[in-house]
């Protein structure tokens, strides 16, 4: 019995290639009409949409300026950066941070390499760095200095009559005095040229009965001590911390959405005084006379990426949906986050579709082939309901990593 079904098997192979001899087209059409198949599974699976698979992006890598064009299945930079074998530096710099996820196609990362620079320390000390900072205050801390908020940093370009070669930091330091306010000293560093100029730098006012020495048209020099005085009075000093202000820098190199943090900043201080109401040695109340800044906070620089670069395929679902383009980048940013742009996403929490929608069976239920052209209208309804548009619902997303 084995042997008659072996001999059967030949004989049906000879037919078979017998047969393809004798019509060669069949292989192409049989390839053509498999291909045609596959397509059109890849196609109703995304309902109609040909997005890109949610383990694989695209994304731009900038070495130096030059331009490299990756396809990765990377999570994270740093995950990326460790497989693109750069040789990087401790001092190189990669924006965004490492444990920045990778979320969408066309991602941008900028490595920056460290290039030397002279720190110049109020014209006298030099110091040549390798840094690739791009906060000339980091780049003077970084090399181990103590730079405080009054000192003005700088970056500037050196010249031969300086001997300077490439680029430079300028450190132009503030001076550094004693303030005596009502007894309890400040120290405080400052640009004022005159007493009377750094009083009304920092807020002093002096009221009646005060008295101011030295006398305000002398001239601020290093370690010059200042009194301001008001005798029968009793007062009381509290130091406050002042919040470190942001300061918003658009940047065309970095994607839309995405953050880096190019100066920490730090908080300064003011001294609250008051004066002191008492009765029968016992205080029955204060009032506020002074409020002065001992030390200026440090702005915290934060670069905000600013370039919208979307593949084709989501751009075209997105318009057919009836998505204005202004919306396009607040919609990908979103929609990249929550499912990587797949259709048929479904987490743990029963959350399903391009926006997790929670539960599924409302999405379901208005798209029963979650067709995404679909769904993105479904979710376009929801952004105007609860935000008043998809730029609220970035924004929202950006504070909570949710929507």
């Amino acid at each position: 019995m084995k042997l008659k079904l072996i001999r059967r098997y030949k004989r049906a192979h000879k037919e078979g290639r017998r047969h393809i001899r004798r019509r060669p087209y069949i292989i192409p059409i049989l390839g053509l009409v498999l291909g045609f198949i596959i397509v059109l599974a890849v196609l109703l699976g995304h309902g109609g949409s040909s997005l890109t698979p949610s383990d694989a992006h695209v994304v731009f890598l900038f070495d130096g300026g030059k331009k490299r064009t990756l396809d990765t299945k990377a999570k994270t930079v740093g995950e990326l950066i460790s497989r693109a074998d750069l040789h990087l530096i401790e001092q190189d710099v990669v924006e965004p941070a490492l444990s920045t996820p990778i979320p969408e196609d066309n991602f941008r990362i900028n490595v920056y390499r460290a290039r030397p620079v002279t720190i110049i320390d109020n014209n006298q000390s030099r110091l040549v760095t390798l840094t690739a900072q791009k906060s000339p205050r980091v780049v003077a801390e970084s090399a181990g200095l103590t730079v405080y908020p009054e000192d003005t940093v700088s970056f500037g370009q050196g010249s031969l009559k300086e001997n300077v070669i490439g680029e430079k930091v300028l450190i132009d330091r503030a001076n550094q005095i004693l303030l005596n306010l009502y007894g309890t000293p400040l120290t405080i560093h400052t640009h004022a040229k005159t007493v009377g100029e750094l009083l009304k730098e920092r807020g002093v006012k002096i009221a009646e009965g005060d008295s101011v020495q030295p006398v305000e048209s002398t001239p601020v020099t290093a370690d010059l001590q200042i009194a301001v005085i008001r005798n029968g009075t009793q007062v009381a000093t509290v130091e406050e911390v002042i919040p470190a202000p942001q300061q918003i820098i658009e940047d065309a190199s970095l994607s839309f959405g995405t953050t880096v943090v190019r100066q920490a900043g730090s908080p300064g201080k003011k001294v609250v005084t008051y004066q002191i109401k008492t009765e029968n040695g016992k205080e029955v109340g204060r009032t506020v006379i002074q409020e002065v800044i001992q030390q200026n906070p440090v702005p915290k620089i934060v670069a905000r990426g600013k370039t919208v670069d979307i593949a084709g395929d989501k751009t075209s679902v997105m318009a057919a949906a009836g998505i204005s383009s202004e919306d396009y980048g607040y919609v990908n940013f979103v929609i990249s986050r929550e499912s990587n742009w797949n259709p048929n996403s479904r987490n743990a929490g029963g959350c399903l579709g391009l926006g997790q929608a929670c539960p599924g069976s409302k999405l379901t239920a208005a798209c029963p082939n979650l067709d995404a052209v679909c769904q993105l209208r479904f979710f376009s309804g929801y952004a105007d309901g609860r935000y008043g548009g998809w730029s609220g619902a970035y924004s929202f997303w950006q504070g909570h990593h949710y929507w």
